[in-house]
């Protein structure tokens, strides 16, 4: 199969290796040189790594790196049987891009959005044939994170999505199949571990370190909110939740926070410039956290009832199928368990209890339980 990838940043870059690993013949499109040349360099690089690890053997490297090649002209994409675009988050320059592509490649070709944020409907709207749009949303670094969402717009045709799912999979991806919805599955059903972290925070419950050590304590999470979003970056990890609060029409459930507003405008945003919620520089001293045992245990109910409501309600708007959502969240975001076998481990009634107990609290929309978890929890019913 000819892949054509647009973009050469990091994810089309990671995308255009995971193609090229699996067999494929990738072609990868970018605009700019310097983003050419930077990707060509990174290539090399990763797999002179993976050689000296001996994932791979000097030949098997020189295959796959010759099975990708990069081009600064679109019509070269002409041959291409799927093409993976991946972008900068604009719909207006996505829209442009699909139409041009529309022009140059096969009628068979299938074009595919990596979108995170974006309607596929959007970006199908603007094309003469809707039905062969797709969404294949990887997850940044491509080559690692094994999950890939596959997202058919209202218009895709059923042999597209087929097709597509098809494809990832036999490139050795786990593939969720999700509705065109805001925020697909992960970055819906992941919101309260941040929010609600946030929220703790704010009202004063517990300080970072604190809310970060109960979800590793008792959680198993492999990373707490706070290491989380200063690793994901402030700025990318807000704009994600302000999006999906936006296109959920202001639902108080993905409400954004004030405080990672704050650090995003201060520049605080991580890793990535060496401050965010925590210090990354040399000489700083890594704060303690609570040694009280009750408060974590309350931080991390109140977190994880917040996640598997999510989680549910999905399943109940029929964004996805458990089995999906669950597979999504384990592999998409690296938790411990899918969130509805958590849901069955647990009893429906402990997070429906919980989110009662606040939604009485506050009075807020924010700690609504989903109706079909109101129904697990009178039936006493599972997921699996």
């Amino acid at each position: 199969m000819n892949v054509g990838i647009i973009g050469a940043g990091s994810m089309g870059s990671g995308i255009a290796q995971v193609a090229a690993t699996a067999g494929e013949e990738v072609m990868v499109f970018d605009t700019n040189s310097s983003a050419i040349d930077k990707a060509g360099a990174s290539l090399n690089k990763v797999f002179a790594r993976l050689v000296e690890k001996n994932k791979y053997t000097q030949e098997e490297a020189d295959d796959i790196l010759g099975r990708i090649t990069f081009v600064d002209s679109l019509e070269l994409l002409e041959n291409s049987d799927l093409i993976i675009e991946a972008i900068i988050e604009n719909l207006d320059i996505k829209q442009s891009v699909f139409t041009q592509l529309e022009e140059i490649v096969s009628e068979d070709c299938i074009i595919a959005s990596n979108t995170s944020s974006l309607s596929i409907a959007s970006i199908s709207s603007a094309c003469k044939h809707p039905e062969r749009v797709i969404g294949i949303h990887f997850f940044n670094p491509a080559p690692l994170m094994k999950l890939v969402e596959i997202i058919p717009s209202i218009t895709t045709n059923e042999a597209v999505t087929k097709k597509a799912k098809a494809t990832i999979d036999s490139w050795k991806k786990v593939t969720a199949l999700v509705k065109d919805t805001p925020g697909f599955i992960v970055n819906r059903v992941a919101r309260p571990f941040y929010g609600e972290a946030l929220r703790i925070y704010e009202e004063g419950v517990a300080d970072f370190v604190t809310i970060d050590a109960a979800m590793k304590e008792i959680g198993g999470f492999r990373m707490g909110p706070f290491e989380l979003m200063d690793y994901i970056g402030n700025d990318v990890n807000y704009t994600v939740t302000e999006t999906v609060f936006t296109s959920f029409y202001f639902d108080p459930r993905y409400k954004p926070s004030f405080t990672q507003k704050r650090f995003a405008e201060a520049g605080l945003l991580g890793r990535k410039t060496g401050k965010g919620f925590y210090d990354y520089s040399e000489q700083a001293i890594s704060p303690k956290p609570s040694e009280d045992k009750e408060l974590k245990q309350l931080i991390f109910d109140r977190i994880l009832a917040m996640l598997i409501n999510e989680a549910v309600d999905a399943v109940f708007w029929q964004v996805a199928s458990a089995e999906d959502i669950d597979l999504a969240m384990r592999f998409g975001t690296n938790y411990p368990k899918g969130l509805l076998a958590w849901c069955d481990e647990i009893g429906a009634n402990k997070p429906l209890s919980i989110l009662e107990n606040l939604y009485q609290t506050y009075g807020e929309d924010r700690y609504r339980p989903s109706s079909l978890l109101r129904k697990m929890a009178k039936e006493n019913a599972s997921f699996f």
